[in-house]
């Protein structure tokens, strides 16, 4: 597929689910049922509404309305947990589910076909509308997270669940888990990954339905969800408190240049401080997903937001520095989460690399290649973006502390080795970290991480981007069937990652299973192609380039993806063929 110029890399979000206020539902909404006999193989699994009736809004500045009705599948006696992978690129994505038998798990295959990617069950919810007159008005089909927002359905169900908090999207994702824990509800509404719904003001019936091939799949009754909705037109110009009252249950993650846009699923930012709420040409391009909350500019694809707010609405809530995420009666998984905390002084005793278990630093092919003018209309020049990913295939986390002595303008970083029992064994000197004071930046970076480069077709190398340095976040689930995977990252964004000007130490963290994507978008950081050649070239993302970090193999940091250059001066193309069965395009 041939793309043309676009002004804009950054990629809109997919969104998971909104807030499950609503599930301080009370207990009488789904009955507990008692735990099953031994012999049962899975959970009992139920469609219900969280409410009757609800009203949504239509805004006139971007009208259509978000058809989140409220209904979640719930799960009962044993959780719904499936895992997605592939082995290959060349592989197509097959699903399994974890059934129990005698009291232990099993694997259980289910049909092919069941998914396509990895960003959910396709077509299971089933959504139909009619007016008040009982004509159809509106029928589509929603693809379902199980990792969607959710919350308990009953008082003595685990307080937490033990499951990642949304469904990947990312091009190249290699494995993941999705699963509704016991005793919890999953909302079924698709969010982003959906067009919002063209009605007109007044009373309507919604009716939701679980598509018959996943009732026989999975066992669920033929009930369907039916929930009276009213549909209400606003104006945020005539409403002052229209900037308000969506934000407790609606937030579009803002982005932190350099690093991707979009996550991993059902919440995120809007409007996180000034500067960070997404403008409307943001809204062009396709998405990415990453691994947990987060709101960085550009680093790394971000949880997917709930309904979203007009585009106006977002910047005057970025305008007037709103705050959003978790608080009372919102527990929609946005909360900022605490800063891993470095040690508190310099290692001490003699360096050592201990033969324990290391990180495995991988490269993701390139994806997300467009032609740009790096965001300023510059005559006469082209560029070449795109989003990179080096994830950490484990066993072990990738831990890395800068320590700065006084007045010095860079840290000290080492990277440090642990046993199975997560005692610190051991640690080595493996360069620095530097401040990055430019707008979108402002943290510390850890230099050498990742080098980019664009080969020619005989894989020399034509162009070099001048990116290297990293605030490392977990942005991205690559693969979170490995050994060790973490399944909740705390770093998953650069406020709680990557420092203050005046920090006198950082921790930084890539863990097992996640990846951490950066988009090379400005000048500097994208590939000037204003003077080279048409043809075909290769994106080479390379990781650990000098090798100073210590892993476990380095026989698999680079990755290639193939593209071709065409157009003519200042409105060039690029082709982005296929790479084996991946085709993001």
């Amino acid at each position: 597929m041939t793309r043309t110029r676009t002004t804009r890399l950054r990629r809109p979000l997919l969104a998971g689910t909104t807030a499950v206020a609503a599930m301080a539902v009370t207990a009488g909404l789904v009955a507990a049922t008692a735990e099953p006999a031994k012999a049962a193989t899975g959970p009992k699994l139920s469609l219900i509404a969280a409410t009757n009736s609800l009203t949504l809004t239509s805004w006139k500045e971007d009208p259509g309305v978000y058809l989140d009705l409220g209904t979640y599948l719930t799960a009962e006696g044993r959780p719904l947990e499936l895992k997605v992978t592939r082995t290959s690129y060349k592989d197509p994505v097959t699903i399994t589910q974890t059934v129990y038998e005698g009291g232990k798990t099993k694997a259980k295959t289910l049909p092919k076909g069941t998914v396509k990617d990895f960003s959910g069950l396709p077509g299971f919810a089933e959504v139909t509308v009619t007016d008040k007159a009982g004509k159809k008005v509106l029928s589509r089909t929603e693809d379902f997270c199980p990792n969607n927002a959710s919350g308990r359905v009953r008082p003595d169900a685990p307080a937490t669940s033990k499951y990642p908090e949304s469904c990947p999207t990312n091009p190249f994702t290699l494995g993941s888990v999705w699963g509704v824990e016991k005793g919890w509800a999953a909302n079924t509404y698709a969010g982003s990954y959906t067009e919002p719904a063209t009605l007109a003001p007044g009373t309507y019936t919604a009716k939701v339905s679980v598509a018959k091939k996943y009732r026989d799949l999975f066992g669920i009754a033929n009930k369907p969800a039916t929930v009276k909705v009213t549909v209400v037109e606003r104006s945020y110009e005539d409403d002052e408190g229209a900037a308000g009252a969506p934000a407790a249950r609606s937030a579009t993650a803002g982005e932190h240049a350099g690093h991707a846009t979009a996550q991993q699923a059902p919440a995120a930012h809007a409007g996180h401080g000034p500067g960070h709420a997404p403008t409307p040409a943001e809204a062009a391009a396709p998405a990415t997903s990453g691994a947990g909350p987060s709101y960085n500019v550009g680093h790394g694809p971000l949880k997917a937001a709930p309904p979203a707010l007009p585009w106006a609405l977002k910047k005057k809530q970025a305008a007037r520095s709103m705050p959003v995420g978790d608080k009372g009666g919102q527990t929609d998984g946005s909360r900022k989460a605490p800063a891993l905390q470095p040690l508190a002084k310099r290692p001490a005793g003699k360096p050592s690399v201990p033969d324990v278990p290391k990180p495995d630093l991988r490269s993701l092919p390139a994806y997300g290649i467009v032609v740009t003018d790096g965001e300023k209309d510059i005559p006469g020049k082209d560029y070449l973006a795109f989003s990179a990913n080096v994830w950490n295939a484990g066993p072990a986390q990738l831990v890395v502390d800068g320590f700065r002595s006084p007045g010095k303008a860079k840290m000290d970083a080492y990277q440090y080795f642990y046993d199975a029992k997560g005692k610190q064994v051991g640690y080595t000197p493996t360069g620095t970290m530097e401040w990055d004071p430019r707008p979108g930046h402002v943290h510390w970076h850890f230099t050498d991480f990742a080098s980019y480069r664009l080969l020619k077709a005989d894989k020399k190398e034509a162009v070099r981007s001048g990116k290297e340095a990293f605030c490392l976040a977990n942005t991205d689930a690559i693969d979170y069937t490995v050994k060790n995977a973490n399944w909740h990252p705390y770093n998953t964004d650069l406020a709680t990652a990557c420092g203050e000007e005046n920090s006198i130490s950082v921790r930084e963290v890539l863990d097992v299973g996640s990846g951490d994507t950066y988009s090379q978008d400005l000048p500097g950081q994208s590939f000037d192609i204003t003077d080279v050649p048409n043809g075909t070239y290769y994106i080479q993302v390379l990781a650990n380039p000098e090798k100073r970090l210590k892993e476990t193999s380095v026989d698999n940091n680079s990755a290639l993806r193939k593209i071709v250059l065409g157009g003519k001066p200042d409105a060039r193309t690029v082709t982005v063929p296929a790479h084996d069965l991946v085709n993001e395009n």
